[in-house]
């Protein structure tokens, strides 16, 4: 099992990228830099379990924190709003 390369507090950035498949990263999150909030473990890659391969090694997992106004730049609702998403590692760049 590979060891988790963000921990909590660390800032990371979204791959900004379009492969072609059945990807679990949401589109409009992609570019945007957030913080981890937690590491939830390693698991099967579901981009290539979707594929019918084995998804292994298991992936490292984490919830990610973004502001809204990092998501939505026209956010009008309180600064401190946020949006959690668990997004996969090979997703995540150090911000």
């Amino acid at each position: 099992m590979a060891e988790p390369r963000f921990r909590t507090g660390d800032r990371v950035k979204v791959v900004k990228a379009y492969p072609p498949g059945h990807v679990r990263t949401p589109y409009y999150i992609r570019g945007c830099t957030g913080e981890i909030e937690r590491y939830c473990g390693s698991f099967a890659n579901p981009e290539e379990l979707a594929q019918m391969r084995s998804g292994l090694p298991p992936v490292p997992l984490y919830r990610v924190r973004f502001p809204q106004e990092q998501v939505w730049p026209d956010y009008r609702g309180e600064r401190a709003d946020v949006v959690e998403i668990e997004i996969f590692e090979h997703w995540l760049e150090p911000a």
